[in-house]
């Protein structure tokens, strides 16, 4: 029996500095460059991985933290099935730009529900634990105040609940592919009838383009 495939496109999010980069090679390569420069609009990594019996490819986006390269990403928002909102534990002014983060997200993604999209927190550089400037409660009010979204504190850097938070997102993504599916009635898809329409397999935001980066 063949297992079933699913596309998803993850977009990371959040400052300059928070290991955006980091966690994509992490997670991506199982190895991490903590010597990385700024990513330049945006660029994108791949992985085909099992989940509950079904075969996923991952196309996740790594989006500048810069204020002056980030419109360069805003295009590479759309058709997300899943944001992961980052910030640098030890960096409270990373964590109070998460709003800006999130809002930007839903102005130029335009998911269909803001309120029910996918969102998770990830506070970043745990392995950093006596420069904290962010604590865990903190994190934990904002997420819930944001329609309980999950939340992981993660290293980078060590590989310390990364695969976590991403399991998490694609489980997440999956579930919200499968509440979107529309059953269309007879009369509607056509079938068996000229004039019926017909609804392109346009799946959403899919790119193959690949911005200039760094890393």
């Amino acid at each position: 029996m063949s297992q079933k495939r699913n596309f998803l496109k993850i977009v990371i999010l959040g400052d300059s500095g928070v290991g955006k980069t980091t966690l994509l090679q992490q997670y991506v390569h199982n190895k991490a460059n903590v010597n990385n420069k700024p990513t330049i609009g945006a660029d994108f990594s791949k992985k085909e991985i099992q989940v509950d019996g079904q075969v996923v490819t991952l196309q996740i986006w790594d989006t500048a933290g810069q204020e002056k390269f980030q419109s360069l990403g805003f295009a590479f928002y759309r058709g997300a099935d899943c944001c992961a909102l980052c910030f640098d534990l030890t960096n409270p002014a990373s964590f109070e730009a998460l709003d800006k983060w999130k809002e930007g997200f839903i102005d130029n993604a335009g998911p269909d529900d803001p309120k029910t999209f996918p969102f998770v927190l990830i506070g970043n550089k745990v392995d950093r634990e006596d420069e904290r400037r962010v604590s865990s409660s903190k994190a934990q009010e904002w997420c819930k105040e944001n329609n309980d979204m999950q939340y992981f504190e993660t290293s980078a850097k060590e590989g310390v609940a990364v695969n976590e938070a991403f399991i998490a997102m694609v489980k997440m993504g999956i579930k919200r592919e499968q509440n979107n599916q529309i059953i269309m009635p007879d009369s509607i898809a056509g079938q068996g009838g000229a004039g019926g329409i017909k609804l392109q397999g346009n799946k959403r935001g899919q790119t193959n383009v690949k911005t200039n980066s760094c890393c």
